[in-house]
């Protein structure tokens, strides 16, 4: 796979729509030319504790942030004809849904693939398919694990190892 959009969501809470951070690296003919990443003001606006302790993000952190509506736009046009690609699809994509349903956005049914899925069928020897440990077994060294670009940009180095 040579051209394709990564993207990472931390929530804020069990919500799926409380996304409070996004990270995004655009790759293009198998090379990683861009990046994004933003907080994001939860919908609804608290943190749990298993949140907070995943990414380390609280309300302090996103109090002033944009809104998800503002920072997508800025996102739309990078990822314009890109499929998309997560590690866990099924997160990431209902966050992003639920996110748009929130908001009234109009969801573009945007294609998304998993590198989790296929990490499992790839890599079938792995003692889990973490994102982690699946980057690590693409030759990628994942430091700063659930910040939502550290985690895009392991996602976009394990697409372009094994999709």
């Amino acid at each position: 796979m040579r051209d394709f959009a990564a993207i990472d969501f931390e929530t804020a809470n069990s919500e799926c729509s409380s996304v409070c951070s996004v990270g995004v690296v655009i790759v293009r003919d198998g090379e990683m030319v861009d990046s994004f990443y933003s907080l994001i003001q939860p919908e609804p606006n608290y943190y749990n504790y298993w949140c907070h302790q995943v990414h380390g993000l609280s309300y302090a952190d996103t109090d002033n942030a944009p809104l998800f509506p503002e920072v997508w736009a800025q996102i739309e046009p990078m990822i314009e004809g890109l499929p998309l690609v997560a590690h866990n699809k099924a997160f990431d994509e209902k966050c992003l849904k639920s996110v748009f349903r929130v908001y009234r956005m109009d969801y573009p049914d945007y294609e998304f693939l998993d590198t989790l899925w296929a990490s499992r069928r790839a890599f079938p020897e792995l003692p889990n398919h973490q994102l982690q440990t699946v980057a690590e077994a693409c030759g990628y060294c994942l430091e700063n694990h659930h910040h939502a670009l550290a985690d895009a940009e392991a996602c976009a180095w394990i697409a372009r190892e094994i999709l």
